[in-house]
């Protein structure tokens, strides 16, 4: 009988990875010595994604392919235990971080990525122009100002305001799709996932189906991993404060401003209603709005606050991209809350309709940098999760 000599992938090694990674906000990280107290400590490691030693190591020496196709990259909630048990204070949570910042940065083609986290001074002048030119596009279309009513889509057309953002989310999930592919061909090609491991067969297929919804329901949506895995002895003792209570509220607010967005123009395609109608503080969308309005504000507000206290080693030091993502979210937020607010007062306030051009246009700018910033975590993470519950999946069936 002859066999087939199996000859293994030769493999890459890129000598200026790390000066890269460094670039992006990386700790000098060159100090560790490969100990793996890190690893040790760490309560997200399972015996399916062990890091942030092996990462670390893949960076050292090279291993650009090897880094950008791990999945256990996005597994860190960037807790910081790791960083303070350090003895070599590598700031390895740190790494890790700027490790996904070079990923997302790789994975986007448009190379936008890669200047709005390495080059300060030109994304600031970047992100002022695009608010600037959707704020120039809304004051061109907008029309007469009502002063019997807050006619906020008199002011500025809905037409307007509907194609633009249609626009918008085009472009944005081309992006997003094209990275999310580059990805997923890298994790899957590392992992050993074929098509015919994900839908060949009815076991292959309900395994699959398994880990997305433990991937994007209960990992990424009700944030298991982060409840009950991701604990430090640092932990406040109030739940309020609790960082996946503060994730969430932000995340959760974000999706439900979005949804009740849809929502909204749903009902005036229907005609149900008409789009910016005023309705009661109690109509089920604009309840939806205003309580993801509020939840997102608060749980940016103390994220802001954490950030500027340096109450955690892991957030000892925030990248620029960190500050602006945060700062529009606030800033989107509270705009929205203050036009609505508009709604509601005696007379007709003629800043209600200056507040709503800079919310609408400030909305926009972000959802055309959202796959550039750090809230592409919220993309990639879980595709990540998806492979670690496939990984699990493998490990727990029996031998065939």
């Amino acid at each position: 009988m002859t066999t087939t000599e199996v000859v293994p992938k030769p493999r890459v090694v890129d000598t200026g990875l790390l000066a890269d990674i460094k670039r992006y906000g990386a700790a000098d990280v060159s100090a560790c010595f490969s100990c793996g107290n890190c690893t040790a400590i760490c309560p997200m490691v399972t015996n399916d994604g062990t890091f942030p030693r092996r990462l670390i190591r893949y960076g050292q020496v090279g291993l650009k392919d090897e880094l950008l196709s791990s999945k256990e990259l996005w597994l860190c909630y960037h807790c910081g235990q790791c960083t303070v048990s350090c003895p070599q204070q590598a700031d390895p949570g740190e790494y890790m971080a700027a490790a996904r910042r070079y990923a997302i940065a790789n994975y986007d083609k448009t190379r936008i990525a890669r200047m709005l986290y390495t080059k300060p001074a030109l994304a600031s002048v970047l992100e002022v122009l695009v608010a600037a030119a959707f704020a120039s596009v809304f004051y061109v279309a907008h029309g007469t100002r009502s002063t019997s009513s807050l006619a906020f889509f008199s002011f500025i057309p809905d037409s307007v305001i509907h194609w633009t953002g249609v626009g918008v989310m085009i472009a944005a999930l081309l992006v997003v799709a094209f990275g999310v592919a580059t990805m997923v061909r890298g994790i899957a090609r590392q992992e050993g996932v074929t098509p015919r491991a994900l839908w060949g067969g009815r076991a292959a297929l309900a395994s699959a189906w398994r880990a997305l919804w433990d991937a994007f329901a209960v990992d990424a949506l009700a944030q298991r991993r982060f409840r009950e895995d991701c604990v430090t002895e640092n932990e406040p003792t109030r739940w309020f404060e609790r960082r996946w209570v503060v994730h969430g509220a932000i995340m959760w607010g974000f999706l439900g401003l979005l949804a009740a967005t849809i929502l909204d123009y749903a009902f005036a395609l229907t005609g149900v209603r008409a789009t910016g109608a005023v309705e009661p503080v109690w109509y089920p969308v604009r309840l939806l709005g205003t309580l993801a309005g509020v939840a997102m504000v608060w749980g940016v507000s103390v994220m802001l606050v954490k950030r500027l206290r340096h109450v955690k080693p892991s957030l000892a030091l925030s990248t620029q991209s960190d500050w602006v993502f945060l700062v529009m979210l606030w800033v989107i937020g509270v705009s929205g809350l203050l036009t609505e607010l508009a709604l509601y007062l005696p007379g007709v306030p003629a800043w209600g309709y200056w507040m709503f051009l800079f919310h609408v246009s400030a909305a926009m700018e972000l959802l055309v940098l959202l796959p550039f910033m750090k809230f592409a975590h919220a993309i990639y993470r879980p595709v990540a999760l998806f492979f670690l519950s496939l990984a699990r999946s493998a490990r727990r069936a029996p031998a065939t």
